[in-house]
């Protein structure tokens, strides 16, 4: 199926709530009122509830549970409860999408967006674009199963969804991958283009005359989250290390490479849906 049509079947792409389009609004602005976005934010209830459910998740282990989204705003701060909703929207417009482990899909997501800000601080990126991109780079992939199911789950026996090899597979076979769908959507939502740029070039973050860093650490924060996820350890995280992306960006491999990562949950039951 070709992108364009791919994009108008019903309930490809969902629309952004209200109190989304706000949160969207707020990317591009030096000085953020985080109460008033708490409060954006307390105004969807099913929005709130869903972000106080991740918040108190044993993904980000916090010391005492938050009850409402101006206590999660103090505890996670703008950056993460920002992200986290935009998220839980996304997670309501695709609560159920067949094929997909959405439990692994969601702490995937998390993992990306954790990894991405841990890889993003120390060379001097944008954490904020870093970590938000970071959670719905692979949104592409829903919007996929729920276009085109029969295709998608055909896909899925011979390469699984988060396999290393899954965005070439897609390519080859559709001509396009959940990179420039989950941009496509991106750009239906009003992201800053940072952010859609970040999201559509990950694959190939320095090719074709691009240079787009941010999708440089979202390139090698998914393939670290990929790799917990498949279980690889030592010889084969070095073997499938994307070395020419860190080597532009600067990256010390040893960060990245390692087993242990403070920023790498393993196996928790996060849900961002």
């Amino acid at each position: 199926m070709q992108l364009e049509k791919l994009l108008k079947q019903p309930n490809a792409l969902p629309s952004a709530p209200k109190v989304v389009r706000k949160l969207i609004e707020t990317f591009d602005k030096e000085d953020v009122d985080v109460m008033l976005v708490a409060a954006y934010i307390e105004d969807d209830p099913v929005l709130t509830a869903r972000l106080l459910k991740t918040a108190n998740s044993s993904f980000f282990g916090l010391s005492r549970t938050v009850c409402t989204a101006r206590d999660a705003m103090s505890v996670l701060g703008l950056i993460k409860v920002r992200a986290l909703v935009i998220a839980a929207s996304l997670g309501e417009g695709f609560h159920r999408v067949g094929g997909v482990n959405l439990n692994q899909f969601w702490r995937y997501s998390l993992n990306t967006a954790n990894l991405a800000r841990y890889i993003a601080l120390p060379i001097k990126i944008d954490e904020n674009t870093a970590f938000t991109a970071g959670l719905i780079h692979c949104i592409g992939e829903l919007v996929m199963h729920v276009g085109m199911p029969e295709a998608m789950i055909d896909l899925d026996r011979s390469v699984p969804m988060l396999d290393l090899k899954r965005a070439k597979a897609e390519k080859g076979l559709f001509g396009y991958s959940y990179a420039e769908v989950g941009a496509a959507l991106a750009r239906d939502w009003n992201f800053p283009k940072r952010m859609i740029n970040a999201i559509e070039h990950q694959n190939a973050p320095f090719d074709n005359e691009v240079y787009e860093p941010i999708a440089g650490v979202i390139h090698i924060a998914a393939w670290r989250a990929r790799a917990e996820e498949q279980a690889m350890r030592s010889e084969l995280l070095i073997n499938t290390y994307p070395d020419p992306i860190g080597l532009v960006l600067g990256i010390d491999p040893d960060t990245v490479v390692a087993e242990e990562i403070p920023s790498l949950q393993r196996q928790s039951e996060t849900q961002a849906h």
